[in-house]
């Protein structure tokens, strides 16, 4: 149980929750100008020709970590052609983390769409939202494989669900089985990726990890008035050759290990 806010903390409060809100709107603006042109440019030239929206999307989240009171630090580097960065889950905060790696598109549940805000710049910088009922499973994979042959990377989180960040869930296959599609033809990259947190030694290990029943904004107004001097790491690990592995489970079992072995040695 934390101790209630203190007034230094309501004034990081305060400032730190004014500075988010003004990048917010300024970048979200300048990324659907942007988005905008990359569409007009590429009906053109009937391709895509840059990638402007993303970076303006990573440009955010460089700025909203700070604010966070994150760190940001890094180990080995990120896919940059079509494949797909598989991590562990813990946080809405992965999600700031991985677009200031390499603006991926993200894989979420179907109810991410409706939530306030949220739901908006998810629709807008491409989320890709998952409905679970049958009828609309062969739709979506297609899609994916659509955006993985046309040389998209994109974030996926196989636990299923979030945890309290001190382990890693068995990681789910049902998803894993897009990046053997015939036309992909083995050129996709699976990359595991371990996200771990390290709050200031007054906070708890857990700090960070938003799971279970815990109300969004509750937990939003935790981290900005309370977080200082924390660091938020990500190790990219070596890609995972889709041809080499024996199917679907196969996959998600070596990325789980490699993703769960560096959170033990991490923690230890």
């Amino acid at each position: 149980m934390l101790d209630p806010l203190r007034a230094g903390d309501r004034l990081r409060l305060v400032l730190r929750g004014a500075w988010s809100g003004l990048v917010i709107v300024v970048l979200f603006a300048l990324y659907l100008l942007l988005w905008g042109i990359d569409r007009g440019l590429a009906r053109i030239a009937g391709r895509r020709v840059t990638r402007m929206g993303p970076r303006v999307v990573q440009v955010w989240a460089a700025l909203a970590l700070p604010a966070l009171g994150l760190a940001y630090r890094q180990r080995g580097e990120p896919i940059s052609g079509a494949g797909a960065f598989v991590a562990n889950h813990s946080s809405w905060i992965d999600i700031v983390a991985l677009q200031r790696a390499a603006a991926p598109f993200l894989v979420s549940k179907a109810e991410v769409r409706a939530w306030p805000g949220i739901g908006l710049i998810g629709r807008a910088i491409g989320t890709m939202f998952i409905d679970r009922r049958p009828a609309a499973a062969k739709l979506q994979e297609a899609e994916l494989r659509a955006r993985l042959a046309r040389g998209d990377h994109m974030a996926l989180f196989p636990e299923g669900t979030s945890s309290d960040g001190q382990r890693v869930l068995p990681f789910k296959s049902s998803l894993f089985g897009v990046f053997f599609a015939p036309e992909l033809g083995g050129r996709v990259a699976v990359q595991p990726v371990t996200i771990h947190y390290r709050p200031a030694p007054h906070l708890p290990r857990e700090f960070y990890a938003w799971w279970g029943e815990m109300d969004f904004a509750t937990h939003l107004r935790d981290v900005l008035a309370r977080s200082a001097g924390g660091s938020v790491e990500l190790i990219f690990h070596a890609p995972l050759e889709v041809a080499r592995a024996a199917g679907r489970k196969d996959l998600a079992e070596a990325a789980g290990r490699a993703v769960r072995g560096e959170l033990e040695r991490l923690r230890g």
